[in-house]
């Protein structure tokens, strides 16, 4: 892996011991070249081959969140050659939006400078990926479970890490140069207590989220023609299938999960093919963020 830090900042890149328990970012599969870029609370682990994110990891202090204007202050990243991030020609007369990958809140912590900081690094081009533009809409759906685990931490004054990138299939539809994501994952962590209230253990839980019919239209739609509201698809799933649909290792994620168990006939090559036969009791569909799951 690649990075260099930014000169005078603090706070800098993802701390894998945040939690009083480890949880590292994930690896990426041997032999993958990836960029990783630290930034204030939060790494981003860029592929260049793909031109998005493999993988990020920020650390949410729940206890020390500010609220900040939001800003809208797009740059390309200046560690990198443009020609290994998407910018903003992507996303010009169409559908599609910036998605944020780290969410720009999280980071958004600490020191007023820190903060002011924090929150500007989440515009950067190498944190971003191409999002239908109803992807954040209503509870059931990615900004509905980001508000969820945001509001968790502040009400509690929890201290969370949180992992979240595309899917980089190899099938993923290509428009103007690049291949846009079908699939988003994220696996929220934090510390929990001990059997019997021993000493703490790592928890985690994952979700996807599945755009692949809004996408289609979304990229065949003329300039300013939105489309209708398709099937966006929101699961609660195991870590383990999100390690197999990615490739990535997720390390002590995977034995962390809270989500029930797996049935023993599943398998990995279930998981990479999408959704299995047996969704409903495996990949947990949200209709409701009280669908959550998130004790055993």
């Amino acid at each position: 892996m690649v990075g260099a830090p930014l000169s005078g900042m603090t706070d800098l890149g993802f701390d894998p011991d945040f939690l009083t328990v480890p949880a590292p970012l994930p690896v990426p599969p041997a032999g993958t070249e990836v960029r990783e870029l630290p930034f204030t609370h939060f790494t981003v682990l860029l592929r260049p081959d793909r031109r998005l994110a493999v993988a990020t990891g920020v650390n949410l202090d729940g206890s020390r969140l500010r609220d900040l204007d939001r800003g809208d202050d797009w740059h390309l990243e200046p560690r990198v050659p443009e020609d290994e991030q998407v910018g903003p020609e992507v996303y010009a007369g169409n559908d599609l939006d910036r998605g944020h990958l780290v969410r720009r809140r999280d980071p958004v912590w600490g020191g007023p400078e820190v903060a002011a900081q924090a929150n500007l690094d989440t515009f950067s081009y190498v944190n971003a990926a191409p999002q239908a533009g109803l992807f954040n809409q209503g509870e059931t759906l990615w900004l509905g479970l980001e508000d969820h685990i945001l509001t968790h931490a502040a009400t509690y004054d929890q201290r969370l890490s949180v992992f979240t990138a595309p899917v980089l299939a190899t099938d993923d539809p290509a428009y103007r140069g690049i291949q846009v994501p079908r699939r988003f994952w994220k696996v929220a962590a934090w510390s929990a207590p001990g059997p019997g209230g021993g000493a703490a253990v790592l928890a985690a839980t994952g979700y996807l989220l599945d755009q692949s019919d809004l996408l289609t239209d979304v990229l065949r739609a003329s300039a300013g023609t939105p489309p209708p509201l398709g099937a966006y698809l929101t699961y609660q799933v195991p870590v383990a299938d999100l390690a197999a649909l990615t490739g990535l290792d997720l390390g002590p994620l995977v034995a962390a999960d809270q989500l029930r168990a797996v049935p023993s006939d599943a398998s990995a090559d279930d998981a990479a093919d999408g959704p299995p036969n047996d969704a409903p009791d495996r990949w947990r569909p949200l209709q409701r963020l009280q669908d959550v799951e998130l004790g055993r």
